[in-house]
């Protein structure tokens, strides 16, 4: 890693496997040797409510807890998301954006709108590699692995060996499902964005 400590956030609604992500981001960088905390909010998740996680990595770490202007990395599950946690990156931070958008109640409700000028400023003004993880993952077979497609972007951002995530990732998906996510995390190890 190019400094000492890599803070990486996570961002998402319940149930898209922000928690497995975390998981597998963490006894990898542990598999490599590395200091890591982390940490998983969970909140109202089970109601498609916001759910997000801390994780640092480097040589000693003493918290989980990420202060504001501090990330390095959001891997954002969902542009909304993106937006919300934007502020705690630093200024040359990266975006790594799911496109596919899940509209919360009460844009559904049609109380409010979706914030689509907002999230376009987002991609203008910050360093965001965006990809419709969930569209790519139906193509491969099923959309359960978008998770594991941005984990292959966020791995070119770390020094974790690629054969450590790929490892982790077989200790912690059922073994019928092994194939199509070493697809799906080669997928996005490649996406150019």
């Amino acid at each position: 890693m190019n400094k000492l400590i890599k803070n990486i956030m996570f961002a998402g609604v319940g149930g898209q496997g922000l928690i497995l992500m975390t998981r597998i981001i963490s006894q990898a960088a542990m598999k490599d040797d590395f200091d890591i905390k982390s940490n998983d909010v969970v909140g109202l998740s089970q109601r498609g409510g916001m759910v997000w996680g801390n994780v640092r990595i480097g040589k000693k770490i003493f918290s989980p807890n990420i202060r504001p202007g501090e990330g390095d990395i959001l891997v954002a599950m969902e542009p909304l998301e993106a937006l919300r946690w934007s502020a705690k990156l630093r200024d040359d931070g990266l975006i790594i954006m799911n496109s596919k958008r899940f509209y919360p109640t009460i844009v559904q409700q049609e109380k409010e709108e979706y914030p689509e000028v907002a999230i376009e400023d987002l991609k203008a003004n910050m360093n965001v590699i965006e990809i419709n993880a969930f569209e790519e993952a139906k193509n491969l077979g099923k959309k359960q692995v978008a998770n594991v497609m941005l984990l292959g972007i966020l791995a070119k951002h770390l020094e974790i060996k690629v054969e450590t995530w790929k490892e982790t990732i077989k200790d912690n998906v059922p073994e019928k499902a092994i194939d199509l996510n070493m697809q799906a995390f080669d997928l996005g190890y490649v996406y150019q964005g």
